[in-house]
């Protein structure tokens, strides 16, 4: 199948647009990762979850997708927190990278098909800092201090809408280092203090990278002059985003053709940043809340929405994945599973395509999974076993775009260690025996003495036709039960 109607929100044109990618049927996509100074917090993996459903609904559709997500390993803020932390900065950088390789995986992120590093493409920059020297575009302010020009690009600002002298200086550099005060760094000179490894020698003077240089000459080196789209946090756009447009594209580099950008996690109204000290620990969050909760709540809002993040936002996301769960594992047990070519070739509601083609509109998409969700429900109680099947594959297979199918390699049986639960099961169906035969001798209070311990413990007891069946309680919730 062929992607023909997605429409998504260009945030340079400011208007949903059309999705037409350069090469047909393939799709390159530059997604700005972490600066690994620290370990990642809820708002920083929003990003990576966002994109993440772009990408699987791209392929869903029949593209061939290229993600590329670097890695800021090298930067004031890294070389400040290793200094404090008397660890080597490299190995301060690779320490946290590997907390957001953690992160990601935890919560089903798929993993980039390239994540460059900035450290491991100096040669890149280099070259593209020289083609705008030699352009006029950017100039040598001192030894190893390169500056781009911003006057000499007549759109500077398009990105954001803004006039150039209405913004904020560039914090680079001193007044006296540059012909205007809005010029960017492209590469930094080394400083006194810093560590000898944390430079590079360069035509233009030993130094280090300036933030922006190393997206523009990574996205060029994987992606080529002209690619697709180009995201990240809505807090990138200026000037991050901005100075990258336009040193590539006064490079001569198309550069992005749509550029997104996703709101940020809130608390209390603002973004959750380290530096407001409301950041929350994806580590220390997975501590008490299961991965796939977390991933519904990041995933259930629509990705240009912020996202508020409040005592009820895991409760309702776990209300209602247990809701999702429970469908799955009594339908699977009613009807069989649904092997993986199945619920690839399984065509997607009409609505749910429709939801997500206007861009990425998650909220709608989940409104149509209730929807089936509600109809496997009442199709299981009648016992049709036909609209169970049905409703069961419809379900996984709009769940598995979202990155959220229950039963799928990430979340089911086979992602995780089942002997905590076939042990548990054992001791459950040890009880249930005993109350059948006290029920079958018609012995009451002994039935009811058993299924009372087992409602204390969270199990809930179903008795039917064929015998009893349990599953684990649903956490109280002041939600209606689909």
């Amino acid at each position: 199948m062929t992607l023909v109607s997605l429409r998504l929100f260009d945030t340079a044109t400011r208007e949903v647009r059309d999705f037409v990618p350069v090469t047909p049927g393939a799709v390159g996509i530059y997604l700005c990762g972490a600066t690994v100074q620290a370990p990642p917090h809820v708002g920083h993996v929003r990003s990576a979850v966002a994109f993440d459903v772009l990408v699987r609904w791209l392929r869903r559709t029949g593209h061939d997708v290229t993600l590329v997500r670097n890695v800021t390993d090298i930067d004031d803020k890294i070389l400040a927190r290793s200094s404090e932390a008397g660890v080597a900065w490299w190995a301060w950088a690779m320490q946290n990278e590997r907390a957001f390789t953690a992160a990601y995986d935890a919560l089903g992120v798929l993993p980039p098909t390239y994540e460059p590093r900035a450290t491991g493409h100096v040669p890149a920059m280099v070259e593209l800092m020289q083609r705008l020297v030699d352009t006029g575009h950017a100039y040598v302010a001192g030894e190893g201090d390169v500056y781009f020009d911003v006057r000499s690009y007549a759109d500077y600002g398009s990105l954001t809408s803004q006039r150039l002298d209405d913004m904020a200086p560039a914090p680079d550099g001193g007044p006296d280092d540059k012909r205007d005060p809005h010029d960017f760094a492209l590469w930094k000179a080394a400083k006194p203090g810093e560590p000898g490894t944390a430079s590079w020698d360069t035509p233009f003077g030993r130094g280090r990278p300036g933030w922006h240089l190393e997206c523009s000459a990574m996205a060029q080196r994987y992606l080529g002059d002209t690619f697709d789209i180009h995201g990240g946090g809505l807090d990138l756009r200026f000037p991050h985003h901005e100075n990258e447009q336009a040193q590539s594209r006064a490079a001569g580099y198309g550069f992005a053709r749509y550029w997104l950008h996703n709101g940020w996690v809130t608390q209390s109204g603002a973004k959750m940043s380290k530096s407001l000290g409301n950041g929350l620990l994806v580590s220390t969050l997975l501590e008490t809340v299961r991965p796939a909760v977390v991933r519904y709540a990041l995933t259930a809002v629509q990705y240009r929405s912020m996202l508020e993040w409040t005592a009820d936002t895991l409760a309702e996301s776990e209300a209602t994945w247990d809701r999702l769960a429970g469908f799955v594992q009594r339908a699977t047990e009613r009807v069989g599973a649904v092997d993986a070519p199945e619920l690839a070739a399984a065509e997607l509601p009409a609505a749910f395509g429709a939801a997500l083609d206007d861009d990425l509109n998650v909220p709608a998409a989940l409104a149509v999974v209730h929807e089936h969700l509600r109809a496997g429900n009442t199709a299981l109680a009648a016992g049709d076993d036909a609209a169970v099947r049905a409703g069961l594959v419809a379900v996984r297979a709009m769940l598995d775009v979202l990155g959220l199918d229950p039963a799928g390699a990430q979340w089911g049986a086979a992602a995780a260690d089942d002997r905590h639960a076939e042990a548990l099961d054992a001791l459950v169906r040890a009880e249930l025996d005993a109350r059948a035969a006290a029920r079958a001798a018609r012995d009451w209070a002994t039935a009811d003495a058993i299924r009372d311990r087992l409602t204390a413990a969270g199990v809930a007891v179903e008795d039917n036709a064929t015998g009893a069946r349990w599953s684990l309680a649903a956490r109280q919730t002041t939600e209606d039960e689909d």
